[in-house]
């Protein structure tokens, strides 16, 4: 009977992937009913619970919607962002200090290098064949790296962050794979595992970055990559330090076969030192945007890595979008070689606004975190309460539930949008809308 459901695997990962597979190749039509759990697990050979879970993790992913006695059917238009519609609507006359954008005060003027970028391309145009880097940008962004301590790779150039990520997570992790990621951490990045077809292992955070023991554990569940923010993290602000990076070095050395990516967020906005785990596996990728520091519109990032895995992403990208604009590539280089961000200054500009509110948070009895970037994370007993109180009050902040798995309730709040004479207001109404945080941690 169950013929007509192309469905296999023996672990809910297993049988997750095999449906979303399914449903990508038309076997499994939008609105086809699914066995139901007993049907399935007996034709499998599994436990009902296995495939409880799997039919789980399908629902929130969006794969699936489940109507009670009527059964779980393929959704009709299939959802892989749904974390991105948690978010609240502003209405006039709140204040949004959700989006996590960056102060547009603080971003250099474009017009300048991209008028030189378009005239060298009128100069000498970039036509198919030609080659898809610009050479000056390399250089510096491998200047960058060298200095920091990144090992040497190559370098190439993608659509901003997340789109490196993806091409190195799909060049080397195949559907149902395991990846450790953050908990709280970046949504989109919470959308994105999953939208791959991947699973995500949640591994806690506190100011220092990845928990080592989560990490590890992680890593003897069988994760096969491990998604690391080295600074600015989103949404906590952790930067890893010394300490903690020579722990994640440690657990690293005895699973050399996982895929590290780092992610450094904090890229020209924050001007604590880098402590790169990169070299520490066989195959690694390390990425820095220029939209925090530069404009979120530029959609460039950088990415060095290990020979293979930048080979693959290149490989990759030839047959999608081919290459990240060159004009574009020229313009960012421009703005590298001008010192068009001040980095100690944005860096000053941020912290100090991060300080005020988590200081003014603390005289209240608040607990919040923002060790870097431009974000702060209010833990709260009731995440649903805060944010309605908070917007009666006339602020709008970002729904924890955006960013976390596993790990307890909490609200962010993004200080570029605002001065630091404001943050007491804003910390005596977080403070009526939230009782004091437990302790010390964000799970």
């Amino acid at each position: 009977m169950l013929g007509e459901y192309p469905i296999k695997g023996r672990r809910a990962a297993e049988i997750s992937a095999s449906v979303e597979r399914a449903v990508a190749d038309g076997g499994l039509e939008p609105g086809q009913l699914l066995p139901p759990m007993r049907e399935l697990a007996q034709s499998l050979g599994v436990n009902p619970n296995t495939v409880a879970a799997a039919y789980r993790t399908l629902r929130e992913r969006g794969v699936i919607e489940t109507a009670g006695r009527r059964g779980s059917r393929v959704r009709p238009k299939p959802a892989t962002t749904a974390r991105e519609h948690i978010r609240v609507e502003v209405p006039p006359g709140v204040r949004d200090v959700s989006d996590g954008n960056p102060d547009i005060a603080l971003l250099p003027p474009l017009a300048e290098v991209f008028a030189a970028a378009a005239a060298a391309g009128d100069e000498d145009p970039v036509l198919y064949g030609s080659d898809p880097l610009e050479p000056e940008l390399v250089r510096r962004a491998r200047a960058g790296f060298d200095a920091d301590g990144v090992p040497e790779g190559p370098v190439t150039v993608t659509s901003g962050s997340l789109d490196a990520i993806e091409r190195v997570l799909a060049a080397h992790l195949k559907a149902g794979d395991a990846v450790a990621v953050e908990d709280p951490g970046w949504g989109s990045m919470l959308d994105l595992v999953p939208a791959l077809g991947l699973r995500i292992v949640p591994v806690g955070v506190d100011d220092d970055g990845p928990l080592p023991g989560d990490v590890e554990r992680a890593l003897r569940e069988g994760a096969r990559a491990l998604v690391v923010t080295c600074r600015a993290q989103n949404p906590t602000g952790a930067a890893v330090g010394p300490e903690r990076a020579r722990e994640l070095r440690a657990v690293l050395a005895g699973a050399p076969e996982v895929l590290l990516i780092e992610d450094d967020h904090g890229h020209a906005i924050v001007d604590l030192p880098l402590h790169p785990l990169a070299g520490a596996v066989r195959h690694w990728a390390f990425v820095r945007s220029v939209a925090k520091a530069y404009g979120p519109d530029l959609r460039l990032a950088v990415l060095t890595g290990d020979a293979v895995t930048v080979d693959r992403v290149r490989g990759r990208q030839r047959l999608g979008p081919g290459w990240v604009s060159r004009i574009t590539q020229r313009a960012v280089a421009g703005l590298w070689a001008g010192g068009a961000v001040d980095v100690a200054a944005v860096a000053t500009s941020y912290g100090e606004r991060r300080e005020a509110l988590i200081s003014a948070l603390a005289e209240r009895g608040v607990v919040a975190f923002g060790r870097s970037g431009m974000n702060v994370w209010v833990p709260v007993p009731d995440e649903t309460g805060a944010v309605a109180r908070l917007l009666h009050a006339g602020w709008a902040v970002a729904p924890g539930a955006r960013f976390r798995m596993s790990a307890g309730p909490g609200v962010r709040v993004t200080v570029s949008r605002l001065g630091v004479g404001e943050m007491a207001g804003v910390a005596e109404d977080v403070a009526a809308a939230v009782r004091p945080g437990p302790g010390r941690g964000y799970a």
